[in-house]
């Protein structure tokens, strides 16, 4: 069967189906998300958020773009919700000093898309623009994954994060000054 019959047969109530889609993303999921954050605990409660929301959501999924493609967004939209519950629960927002521990750079990076001046010029994107800023750069998608996973031609996406891109700049360097 093919992914998007799964994802057919997952919308229908069949686990068999939901086991096999799992067998086939969940370790290429693992690993992506694991390059983005360095917690292999928060890794593994991401992925399974991931297919428990691909149980509950197959139905929406409306078969015009590439499942992994799906899957990947729903996985590190996952794994940026459990970082930021995560970064709540800590006392010490940077790191625990005894022990000398620090969040991975990525846990840093991704709070800061949300917290910092990076997170106030991306919300000052078109939702367009930010959506494929958000494919690209912070889920790491390819252009035609990011072109399967919004349904648009590829060469919309490379010109919307062309521009994007500007607007970020100008946005973050003309707040600097």
């Amino acid at each position: 069967m093919s992914d998007v019959d799964l994802l057919r047969a997952v919308a229908d109530g069949s686990t068999g189906a939901l086991k096999q889609l799992h067998d086939r993303h969940a370790a290429w999921l693992s690993v992506r998300l694991m390059r983005r954050c360095n917690n292999a605990d928060l890794v593994a409660d991401a992925l399974q958020d991931t297919f428990v929301a691909a149980w509950k959501g197959a139905s929406r999924f409306r078969g015009e773009g590439d499942v992994g493609a799906w899957l990947w967004g729903i996985g590190i939209r996952r794994l940026i919700s459990r970082l930021r519950s995560d970064s709540r629960t800590r006392e010490l927002p940077f790191g625990d000093l005894e022990s000398g521990t620090s969040p991975a750079a990525e846990e840093q990076v991704l709070l800061g898309v949300e917290y910092g001046d990076l997170g106030a010029a991306m919300q000052s994107l078109s939702p367009e623009f930010r959506a494929v800023i958000q494919a690209t750069v912070l889920d790491g998608l390819s252009v035609k994954e990011t072109s399967s996973l919004l349904g648009i031609p590829v060469g919309t996406v490379k010109s919307r994060a062309k521009r994007a891109r500007g607007h970020l700049r100008e946005h973050l360097v003309g707040g600097m000054q």
